[in-house]
């Protein structure tokens, strides 16, 4: 936290010195303007060379000036952006405040895992880590928060995710251009669309024309000013209004080049700063040293491309303003040589610009999962292995209150399955979503809130929050019967994690009982390891018939000074203690 602090302040120092410079650039800039118009003026009036030189040299203070201008903006924009990254990771570490994107839309009630685990939404594991601000950013740690990688782009993700943790000022730059784009999943799909609409090379003639007519209109307007013959006029206006026509032939081809792209040309000019910020850095984990080379293209750098099709969008925008679209089109067919150019750039780079995409929104993914191991440097990155042991030291769930939370120390080996019993309020969901969470974070190279933690990762199976879906007539009851098959179908598939908390309870107690422990039994039978959730103490003599598989463990409460209090501890063996009936006497229920 305080070295948020620290960059907090240091960049709140700097803005203030840019806010001096572009207040007085600001300023000479209009000075600089008013000479100019005041010398050419005087020029005009007295048609002195003197005058003359200086308004030209004015005008040229000024465009210096106005490029000075520029450039003190974009700092300012990106100091600003700085000092608010750094206040929003203060604020989330003081728990005052949770400021980034919660990843909603990318909620799956279908998935496996998803809903159960509130990997999307508020106060989710999306919002808790995300870091993203493009697009691709934000689906690539959706979709692999969705997924389960190779033990080996799990490690190489490790060896990643630890370089990145170290470069905070870079992860942190490379996030302030990422929203300083204001990238939207429109002005992403819309480049893509682009990128991958077919487009036929325009008529050889075209290309004669376009050199041709614009050298003549030159020719004409040269000989004019130099004979001053009035008849070349009308030449002049004839070529100009050719021009004009030849355009027109090609308004409409142009009008579906720049579909939707509006402001394209910010945006693409944003992704060519932020694959300038990857191709300039010196890495050392080999999968950001193989990300970083794909960002070469005919032996120039994947920015320089990019900059060049912002370059191309931004002189595209002319042919929405009349006046402009008229004289640069009418003089030297502008917009065709634009069209040309965009035609060629999409013929040579259209199979590698998702790629680069997909890297801004790799880097941006990583980024997250580096600042997430920065911000705990007591979690632990897991050892892996092959051989189905999945343990955990002082597991605890990584959204909880660091201060508050409670580790548990749990074994999946020998026995591969446990049963878990407890009273309600005892910590029996947490734990379950403890586990889940962990694996999901293990199995995307991301550290894990425990002090030590070896596992064989595997997919991830759930069952613990399901609703009743009105839209298709669903009960409760038969939406939990759909997800025990799915679970059912993936073990056949291979084995899983599997996490089940108090299923089968739209039923009544003897068919929920009997129902729960053929349920155990089907998924041993499938190799799953994992853990059930149950209050059903019955359940729990299955272990006596697998005794090498099952293992019973609880949560206790214990009632001091007449109040209820649960430690949250995990523990050998079959909850004794029962709270309900003590609350609700407690409570005047009963």
């Amino acid at each position: 936290m305080n070295r948020y602090q620290s960059n907090q302040n240091k960049y709140s120092q700097k803005l203030a010195l840019i806010h001096k410079k572009y207040t007085t650039i600001s300023f000479l800039r209009l000075v600089s303007i008013f000479l100019f118009l005041a010398f050419g003026y005087v020029y005009l009036q007295q048609n002195s060379l003197l005058y003359g030189v200086l308004a030209v040299v004015f005008f040229a203070v000024f465009i210096v000036l106005m490029r000075l201008h520029a450039a003190l903006l974009h700092k300012k924009i990106l100091t600003e952006t700085l000092i608010e990254i750094n206040q929003n990771e203060r604020e989330y570490l003081e728990k005052n405040r949770l400021s980034f994107a919660n990843g909603a839309s990318f909620n799956d009630f279908q998935h496996p895992y998803a809903y159960d685990l509130d990997i999307f939404g508020e106060h989710s594991l999306f919002q808790n880590l995300n870091r993203t601000a493009t697009y691709i950013g934000k689906k690539t740690l959706a979709n692999q928060l969705l997924s389960l990688l190779p033990n080996q782009q799990i490690i190489e993700n490790q060896e990643a995710i630890k370089e990145l943790s170290q470069k905070l000022d870079w992860r942190q730059e490379f996030l302030a251009y990422a929203k300083m784009s204001k990238d939207t999943q429109l002005s992403y799909q819309g480049l893509l669309t682009w990128s991958k609409f077919p487009s036929t090379a325009l008529p050889k003639w075209t290309h004669v024309a376009s050199y041709l007519l614009p050298a003549l209109f030159l020719g004409v307007l040269v000989a004019y000013i130099f004979t001053g013959n009035m008849g070349l006029l009308s030449y002049l206006g004839s070529i100009f209004a050719l021009n004009l026509v030849i355009l027109g032939l090609f308004l409409k081809r142009i009008q579906i080049e720049i579909a939707n792209a509006e402001s394209m040309d910010k945006v693409i000019e944003h992704y060519g700063l932020l694959l300038h910020k990857i191709e300039k850095e010196t890495f050392v984990s080999q999968k950001l040293i193989d990300l970083q080379q794909q960002l070469v293209f005919e032996t120039t750098p994947a920015s320089s491309h990019l900059q060049k099709l912002s370059g191309l969008f931004a002189n595209m925008d002319t042919i929405g303003n009349l006046v402009a679209a008229s004289l640069f089109n009418g003089t030297f067919l502008f917009n065709l040589h634009v069209l040309k150019k965009l035609i060629a750039w999409k013929k040579a780079h259209a199979t590698v610009l998702e790629t680069w995409l997909a890297i801004i929104g790799e880097f941006e993914m990583l980024n997250s999962l580096a600042n997430f191991a920065y911000n705990n440097p007591e979690f632990v990155y897991p050892e892996l292995n092959s051989d189905y042991k999945i343990n955990f030291k002082e597991l605890s769930h990584p959204l909880l209150n660091s201060e508050k939370r409670v580790g548990n120390t749990v074994h999946f080996h020998p026995q591969r399955f446990i049963i878990l019993t407890g009273s309600n309020m005892s910590g029996k969901s947490t734990f379950l979503r403890s586990l889940g969470v962990n694996m999901v974070l293990s199995g995307m190279g991301s550290v894990v809130c425990a002090k030590e933690a070896q596992l064989h990762p595997m997919p991830i199976l759930v069952s613990m929050r399901l609703s009743d879906s009105l839209s298709d007539s669903e009960s409760y009851f038969f939406a939990e019967i759909k997800r025990l098959k799915q679970i059912m179908d993936a073990l056949d598939q291979k084995p899983a994690f599997v996490l089940l908390d108090e299923i089968l309870r739209g039923t009544n107690s003897d068919d929920k009982r009997n129902g729960t422990i053929e349920v155990v039994k089907k998924i041993l039978a499938k190799n799953a390891i994992g853990a059930i959730a149950t209050h059903d103490i019955e359940v729990c003599l299955t272990t006596k018939d697998y005794p090498d598989i099952l293992t019973n463990q609880c949560f206790e409460v214990t009632i001091v000074a007449n109040e209820l209090h649960f430690d949250y501890t995990l523990r050998e063996g079959v909850c004794k203690n029962k709270s309900a009936t003590f609350l609700m006497q407690k409570m005047g229920v009963i």
